[in-house]
């Protein structure tokens, strides 16, 4: 019944508080309406922790009852009239009533670049995975294009010399990102670039904003950074600006400026929902931070033990501007991508 309903629902980590239930019985099918209590709504915590009715989440319930009305309903058929193997016999008809799909549409190619001429160097804890030199993004190039690839994350492997404690190199016009921008940007492509905003491929602590003398890491000083890389990369051509820093706050200054500079038609990618993981150990290989981190990142990326966090990080970074939403890393936490789509309608590309 209803009720059995919501507390299985609340048990899923669905809804997080006691105001679950719609605001009057005629608000869901007659048939179920009369278990719901009088003057009881449904609600929702909002990225400050305050309790407030939620339309779009009483939409999802009304929607979600439906559903559970119909598949009562269809519980009653039978074999031999249902036969649920029919749809599965040939490749056509699985392909025709498929409910999900993954094809090279949905997924983002990081590829990560470096000093030199004519390198293309593999990355030994990421096989069949490669660094290349500016002049070899033709290859990059032509790979996209005949896997229909969409999107091109760039990742710089910055040389130590030009690491520095305030990652000054990140705001270097000549730096290796802008300059595989418009190396890539010369080829007629139907392929989108992204450009990563944070500073720990340029410093040489490793860490992804300004840190003072007590090894705090800088909220606000950072930010001022991020905005200054992020303007420079739109300057440069790139499409998509990828915040992976997880300071607070900084979707919010980096969309301000875009609008005032003219670029209202670059995308903010947030890493909304950036959990503090061990599996980022290769990919800060192939950048090459790994040696400069001395500590650990958990006072600004996520406890991995909480997932309401990650509503309010999302919803802030919605609130602040952001296109699409990422959470990371992405194939171990899929119950959080799950929950911030049953709550929002922002895209969310697959990350692993």
């Amino acid at each position: 019944d209803l009720a059995s309903f919501i507390i299985q629902s609340n048990a899923r980590g669905l809804f997080r508080n006691k105001t679950v239930f719609l605001s009057a019985a005629d608000h869901v099918l007659p048939t179920l309406g009369k278990n719901i209590p009088d003057g009881v709504i449904i609600g929702a915590r909002g990225p400050h922790g305050d309790l407030a009715p939620n339309t779009k989440l009483a939409n999802w319930f009304k929607s979600e009852m439906k559903k559970k009305y119909k598949m009562i309903k269809n519980s009653f058929l039978k074999f031999p009239s249902t036969r649920l193997r029919r749809n599965r016999q040939s490749i056509w008809i699985r392909n025709l009533v498929e409910e999900h799909s993954l094809t090279s549409n949905d997924l983002i190619w990081p590829v990560f670049i470096c000093e030199g001429k004519n390198k293309k160097e593999e990355i030994k804890s990421m096989p069949n995975v490669y660094r290349y030199s500016i002049d070899n993004l033709n290859e990059v190039s032509d790979i996209a294009e005949s896997q229909n690839i969409n999107l091109i994350a760039l990742f710089p492997y910055t040389p130590e010399e030009l690491k520095s404690n305030d990652g000054k190199e990140a705001l270097n016009p000549e730096n290796l990102v802008c300059k595989s921008i418009d190396q890539l940007s010369r080829s007629n492509k139907s392929f989108g670039l992204m450009c990563d905003v944070a500073l720990d491929p340029y410093t040489d602590h490793g860490h992804d904003g300004l840190i003072n003398d007590s090894g705090k890491i800088l909220n606000d000083e950072t930010n001022e950074l991020l905005v200054k890389q992020a303007l420079l990369y739109a300057e440069c051509g790139a499409d998509v600006i990828a915040p992976s820093d997880m300071m607070d706050g900084r979707i919010g200054v980096i969309r301000n400026q875009l609008e005032k500079n003219d670029f209202q038609d670059t995308l903010i990618l947030s890493y909304a929902a950036k959990y503090a993981s061990a599996m980022y150990s290769p990919f800060r290989d192939a950048v090459g931070s790994s040696s400069s981190l001395k500590s650990d990142k958990k006072t600004y990326q996520m406890n991995i033990k909480n997932s309401d966090e990650a509503i309010r990080e999302a919803s802030m970074d919605i609130s602040e501007g952001a296109d699409i939403l990422m959470v990371k890393p992405g194939i171990s936490y899929l119950d959080i991508i799950y929950r911030i789509c049953l709550l929002y309608t922002s895209p969310s590309p697959r990350d692993s």
